[in-house]
């Protein structure tokens, strides 16, 4: 029986100019894989060089969706990967698990003239004037005392003026019980994420509205994920090093194991299926102590692909004199991982900026 397979690249990879070399127009990859011996084989109608039971074969990939097909007989494999063109090394700093700081100006709007006499808020423009960070919140729709009902539009403007450099979406109906989504169907996943995307609407106006989430505890299934990407979402923030945590944790949404590991050796992967690219999280930042923050970055980026997309995370309650969690050192965390990522050159950007934090080419889209 005739028998053909395509292994590398892997069918929803992001390419970019570590995975082969780059030219303004194409980005030419070796597609490696496994035939029935004796046959030939030719991807996408080039003969590939074959030796005993594996293939080889250059393939010049020219736009951002590309599908590369090999045949052997009557045998056929094929995959579709995507061109991040013209990439380089950025960042993006993003925020889960945000409620206690718009608790604090609902309930109390007549202390803050403006947004960022908001301790937290002037934190994070703080580290925005100071090293260009893109930052980006998730959010709950409520807490003890309070939910997004309360939250008034008075500073709409300013949200607005600030939404080159600050995001906000979805993240959960609220913080406990712990892995609320574990097994939401659609219609929960859509009903928790209008209401709070529609209060930030009505609050902070569409465009401040971010494109990219982290659901809470970054799991749900398929059917709940087609509810986010019905509604806009593009791109889920995935955690798919979770060693060292203490007993179950599924931190890589509906993917597999295989998914998940095959996800941690690279920036993003892309799932034709659902439509959604997963990014892969860096970093917990708040699960570090200081001294271990710059040590732990080099590891987690220390191959080409994974040294070209850097998201790094961290969780409101570790800032909060008032909570258990807090950390008295999380600011300086948070310092010591933004010197850490501009003293290497990386860019600060939003996910949903280009393509990936790439500037794309006119026309250049997804099929879905």
């Amino acid at each position: 029986m005739d028998c053909v397979r395509i292994t590398e690249p892997l069918d929803g990879d992001v390419l970019n100019r570590h995975d082969g070399v780059e030219s303004g127009d194409a980005l030419t990859v070796t597609v490696r894989g496994t035939v029935s011996r004796g046959q030939e084989v030719r991807v996408n109608g080039v003969a590939a060089k074959v030796a005993d039971e594996s293939f080889t074969c250059p393939v010049a990939l020219s736009a951002k969706d590309n599908r590369i097909t090999a045949e052997a007989g009557e045998a056929r494999d094929a995959i579709r990967v995507l061109w991040d063109r013209g990439g380089r090394k950025r960042y993006r700093f993003s925020v889960d698990d945000n409620i206690e700081f718009l608790k604090d100006l609902g309930l109390h709007a007549e202390r803050y003239p403006s947004l960022f006499d908001h301790w937290y808020l002037g934190f994070w423009r703080e580290m925005h004037e100071t090293f260009g960070t893109k930052v980006h919140l998730n959010i709950y729709y409520q807490t003890d005392g309070f939910d997004l009902t309360q939250m008034p539009d008075m500073w709409r403007g300013e949200w607005q003026a600030n939404t080159d450099w600050l995001h906000l979406s979805f993240h959960a109906l609220q913080d406990k019980p712990d892995r609320p989504y574990r097994h939401a169907r659609y219609a929960q996943m859509a009903h928790d994420y209008d209401l709070v995307c529609g209060h930030i609407r009505r609050f902070a106006g569409n465009g401040a509205i971010g494109t990219t989430t982290t659901v809470h505890w970054a799991e749900c299934p398929r059917d709940a994920a087609f509810a986010l990407r019905d509604r806009g979402i593009e791109r889920l923030v995935a955690l798919f090093d979770v060693q060292g945590y203490e007993g179950e944790c599924t931190t890589g949404y509906y993917l597999d194991a295989g998914q998940c590991a095959h996800g941690d050796t690279r920036g993003a992967w892309h799932d034709w299926d659902t439509g959604l690219t997963f990014v892969r999280c860096a970093s917990v930042v708040n699960a570090l102590e200081v001294e271990d923050v710059e040590v732990y970055l080099g590891g987690r980026t220390a191959t080409p692909q994974t040294a070209e997309m850097v998201e790094l995370l961290i969780h409101e309650q570790y800032f909060r004199e008032d909570l258990p969690l807090y950390q008295p050192t999380v600011m300086e965390k948070v310092r010591t991982a933004l010197r850490w990522v501009t003293e290497r050159g990386y860019e600060p950007v939003f996910w949903s900026d280009g393509f990936l934090g790439t500037p794309e080419r006119s026309g250049d889209s997804l099929a879905r």
